[in-house]
C-alpha cells in the first residue's frame, strides 16, 4: 500500500482503490508547531510518502482509522524486505513517545521492545528529548 503523510503519526494508505487512515500502534508524537513536531513528520514522510507500506492491523479506533503497526522498508535498500517497524524507529530516533496509556493493546515483548526504546533515547537526549518541556511527558 503506497502511503501519504498528514500528521506525525497517522498515514493514509491506498489499498485496493481505496484510501484508508491508519494511526501507528503505540507512538504518539509532536503534533505540528510543538518541538519536534516538524521534524517528526519528515521523518515519517521519507519514511512511507509514495512508498510501499505493510500495515499488521490491529483494530478501528472511534475515528475509523485501522490502528496497527506500520512496516517500511529500509531507506539505504530500497530492494530488501519491509523489516522496519515504523513506531519503534520513531521512539529510537526520539521523534515520538512511546504511547503507555495504550500498551496494554501491546504484547510483553512489544511492551519491552517500546519501553527499552524510549529509555535509550532519553539517555541519548535524542530529538524531542532533548527539549525539558517534553522529556517530562508521561502518555
Amino acid at each position: 500500500m503506497p502511503g501519504s503523510v498528514p500528521f506525525s503519526r497517522h498515514i493514509k494508505c491506498d489499498s485496493n482503490k481505496e484510501q484508508q487512515r491508519v494511526r501507528i500502534a503505540g507512538i504518539d508524537a509532536p503534533e505540528t508547531g510543538q518541538p519536534f513536531g516538524n521534524a517528526s513528520r519528515k521523518r515519517l514522510s521519507d519514511l512511507v510518502a509514495r512508498k510501499e507500506v505493510r500495515v499488521e492491523f490491529q483494530k478501528i479506533d472511534r475515528y475509523r482509522r485501522i490502528v496497527g503497526k506500520v512496516w517500511v522498508t529500509p531507506p539505504d535498500c530500497p530492494s530488501c524486505a519491509k523489516t522496519i517497524e515504523f513506531g519503534l524507529a520513531q521512539i529510537t530516533t526520539g521523534m515520538a513517545w512511546w504511547f503507555k496509556r495504550y500498551a496494554h493493546g501491546q504484547s510483553p515483548e512489544g511492551q519491552g521492545r517500546y519501553e527499552s526504546a524510549e529509555q535509550e533515547a532519553r539517555a541519548k537526549r535524542a530529538g524531542l528529548w532533548q527539549v525539558r518541556l517534553l522529556s517530562g511527558r508521561t502518555k
